[in-house]
């Protein structure tokens, strides 16, 4: 600054010379001229000139004259600023001093007493914490301040959680918040936070005498305070009518159940027209109670809102003036009177039980007894009805020698009334000197006294001493079994065995008596037999609630035994095993069957033969009749009459032979079952004559005489004629070799709705019993000293043919009488094979 004005200086004196020589030269001009005029050249040629030759100088004076002024100017204001400058800064000293007394002043008033401050500026989550800080922590504690954030180091759980919230809402929303707090360590503080200046501010400090006081009285109140809307408001909701009455017997107050029972708008409705709750004489009786004592209570009828109910209705006397309330007590009152019904009921019922009964009071008097009673104990009903107390009973029992005989009757008789005393239950046998036992119950009664429950136990003990000597008796037998029996409860385990069964799946009679479960004792018998199909059928048999039925099971075990076993369901619930070892009837019923399978196989094998060689011998016997009737043709040439005779027995033995072979090749293959039937309409009358046409030759050679019984009009049914006539030649045939020359045989047939009927019969020898079952198998035959000679295969063949089609064959034979053979044939085929399938 100093330069400047120097510099300045310097300017302005260099302008001030240049001014000075400029006026000079024209004060001189103007003092040697005089006053100029217009004519006056020389004056203004002199100023031309110094104009002109100093027009350079001019505009370098103008320009000093100009930063002349600035730099006077700035001079002056820079004086000035100066000048004020030492005068605020004068003046600034000056406040500085009395703030800083004014915060010396606050501050010392601010923490006159313990307290604490917390401030946060707007935007700032670091506090600002002052105060003495010992007052929440120890100060040997080494906790930074900020350490008083953390609520729980010195506040219980639910205050710290409380202070915790109101911390937040102050910081968010700015709501302030003036808490009440107990520390940890007992002292009490208040804590209180209001939002001042954009900063967030909290002050906690401890309450002590009158503050705290106050403090106290002001909760007080407002605990009061509190308590009172809350009871105010719990009158104004009750469901209860509660009314209030001046002295003078006006309703100063009534809430919104008395005016819905009084049927009023409002409870001030029901107060300005002093509507009355109870009825003029209830009123009264009410008043007169309340004018000598401090309270009223009673039971009585009050019609509300239009319904009659019963109410419970208490009144007391309070400061001048008296309060009311009415109870609804419907439900109680109907529940007492159905209470009452009950016990009514409940003596009925106690009355018709065959158990005696008595129920003796607190004082321990007789206040119930049942007929039951009377008639066990044998005592006289005044004596009863006159409540007779415990004691007094026993006394009488004992003179009457009802009760047990005992040592010392008092001590008896003083534990027997320990049930006055008792909470449980206590049940006793008593064995009565008339041979009779009854059991006693002493049940100790809630309102006091005991009820005794007699029963005459005789017969159950009797019954039960038998039925003791009953399950000996079938335990013994059980065990005694050869067959393994056990028996497994409805919750799968083992309740019963016997020692066959632990010894038939080598297990430990111990372990068994353990009642394991069925899952167990599988486990254990595995080793024996391991079949899980089997095992798994068992468990579903004893385990199963519904379609509980017997299975029979067959177990081959592994040690070559094999068993039969059989579930039993029981009518309980259980299910009884029983296990037999079958292993000789197996094996003697294997051997039996492995002998009938070779039977068999060996009769297959003889069919198989027999259908194999028919068929061999077929073709050359074919041959040779084939040659005999060439040879018998007289085309070939004459024979002579040995030859002829020779040619004519080849030509019967051929064709019995053809004809055996026939049959047994008709056997196999109806054995086979590949014979099929031709079905066609068969005329009964004709199927007949065929058949008789074939043996006339042999019914002349033995002077037999054949009667046929046949209805004209029998007309036909259907079925295979060629078999059909078959059958009956076979009959026929068989019937003459059976019959003795100079015989009569029959044929006769028959027609029913569904069948038709061939009879034949003969008078031959008859057949023996024993020989009649097998007259249809196969190569069966039998003479019985007949004539009959044979392979044994018509009957065979009469049978298979008829069972073909349907039907029946059924043979009565006497010996020495004669034999009836019976076929019957199923009239429509169709309808026959519609009903098989």
């Amino acid at each position: 600054m100093s330069g400047v004005i120097v510099s300045m200086r310097r300017t302005l004196l260099s302008c001030t010379s240049l001014a000075r020589y400029g006026l000079t030269l024209v004060g001189a001009a103007l003092a040697s001229n005089g006053p100029a005029q217009a004519g006056d050249l020389p004056l203004v040629d002199a100023i031309s000139t110094f104009l002109d030759l100093n027009r350079q100088e001019i505009a370098i004076l103008a320009t000093a004259l100009a930063l002349l002024g600035f730099s006077v100017l700035a001079a002056i204001l820079l004086m000035r600023t100066r000048v004020r400058a030492a005068r605020s800064e004068a003046q600034l000293r000056s406040d500085i001093q009395d703030l800083q007394f004014q915060a010396d002043r606050l501050r010392a008033l601010l923490f006159a007493e313990p307290q604490i401050l917390i401030s946060w500026a707007a935007g700032d989550h670091r506090p600002q914490i002052s105060g003495d800080t010992s007052l929440l922590m120890p100060p040997d504690s080494g906790h930074p301040p900020q350490r008083i954030l953390a609520f729980g180091t010195w506040l219980p759980p639910e205050p710290a959680l409380q202070i915790d919230h109101a911390f937040d809402a102050l910081r968010e929303a700015g709501e302030g918040f003036l808490l009440n707090l107990t520390t940890s360590n007992g002292h009490a503080v208040e804590a209180m936070g209001r939002a001042i200046g954009g900063q967030a501010i909290v002050r906690i400090r401890e309450l002590s005498g009158l503050r705290r006081e106050l403090a106290e009285t002001n909760l007080r109140h407002k605990a009061l305070s509190d308590e009172t809307e809350m009871l105010r408001g719990f009158i104004a909701a009750a469901p209860w009518p509660i009314w209030a009455k001046r002295a003078n017997s006006g309703l100063s107050y009534a809430n919104a159940a008395y005016a819905r029972a009084t049927e009023a708008s409002s409870g001030a409705d029901a107060i300005e027209r002093n509507l009355e709750l109870l009825d003029s004489g209830d009123r009264s009786d009410m008043e007169r109670a309340l004018s000598s004592t401090d309270a009223f209570k009673a039971r009585l009828p009050i019609v509300a809102g239009g319904e009659r109910r019963i109410y419970d209705v208490h009144a007391l006397n309070v400061g001048g003036a008296s309060v009311g309330i009415a109870i609804d007590a419907s439900e109680a009152d109907a529940l007492g009177a159905a209470l009452v019904r009950m016990a009514e009921a409940h003596r009925r019922t106690l009355d018709q039980l065959s158990s005696g009964v008595a129920v003796f009071d607190g004082q321990r008097r007789l206040a119930f007894y049942n007929d039951s009673y009377r008639r066990l104990w044998d005592l006289d009903r005044a004596f009863l009805d006159h409540n007779p107390d415990d004691s007094s009973v026993l006394d009488r029992l004992r003179a009457a020698r009802k009760l047990p005989e005992q040592p010392d009757f008092r001590v008896w008789k003083a534990k027997l009334h320990e049930a006055y005393r008792a909470v449980e239950p206590e049940k006793d046998t008593w064995y009565l000197p008339d041979g009779r036992a009854v059991s006693v119950v002493t049940t100790p009664n809630p309102e006091g006294g005991v009820t005794y429950l007699f029963d005459d136990v005789t017969e159950s003990l009797e019954l039960a001493r038998r039925f003791d000597g009953l399950i000996r008796v079938q335990r013994e037998t059980l065990d005694n079994l050869a067959e393994a029996v056990a028996v497994f409860g409805s919750n799968g385990r083992a309740q019963l065995f016997n020692p066959a069964f632990a010894r038939m799946w080598k297990l430990s009679p111990e372990a068994l008596g353990e009642q394991p479960h069925i899952e167990t004792v599988e486990a254990w018998c595995r080793p024996l037999f391991d079949d899980a199909a089997t095992w798994q059928t068992i468990r579903e048999a004893v385990t199963a609630i519904e379609n509980r039925v017997e299975v029979p099971l067959k177990l081959e075990r592994r040690d070559g035994s094999v068993l039969d076993c059989m579930t039993m369901p029981l009518p309980d619930g259980a299910t009884m095993l029983t296990f037999q070892d079958i292993s000789d009837t197996e094996n003697v019923e294997r051997a039996l069957r492995e002998r009938n399978e070779a039977l068999e196989a060996a009769d297959q094998m003889k069919v198989d033969f027999v259908h194999h060689v028919s068929y061999e011998l077929r073709s050359p016997l074919t041959t040779i009749i084939g040659f005999a009737h060439f040879l018998s043709d007289p085309v070939t040439g004459p024979l002579t009459p040995k030859q002829a005779e020779y040619l004519g027995y080849i030509t019967a033995s051929t064709n019995a032979l053809l004809a055996i072979i026939n049959n047994i090749l008709d056997l196999a293959t109806i054995d086979a079952g590949a014979m099929s039937l031709n079905l066609g309409s068969i005329d009964i009358r004709k199927t007949i004559e065929a058949a008789a046409e074939g043996i006339q030759d042999r019914l002349a050679t033995d002077r037999i005489e054949l009667k046929v019984d046949v209805d004209p009009n029998i007309g036909s049914f259907v079925g295979d004629e060629r078999r059909v006539v078959q059958v009956l030649y076979n009959l026929l045939a068989n019937a003459v070799g059976f019959s003795p020359q100079d015989a009569t045989i029959g044929l006769s047939a028959r027609r029913t709705e569904h069948r038709v009927v061939f009879t034949v019969t003969d008078s031959g020898p008859g057949i023996p019993a024993d020989v009649k079952d097998k007259v249809f198998d196969w190569f069966e035959s039998h003479s019985n000293g007949s004539r009959h000679r044979g392979a044994g295969l018509g009957l065979s063949l009469v049978r298979s043919f008829v069972e073909l089609h349907g039907g029946r064959v059924r043979v009565d034979s006497i010996v020495g009488r004669g034999t009836t053979v019976i076929c019957d044939f199923p009239i429509d085929q169709a309808a026959r094979r519609n009903a098989a399938e």
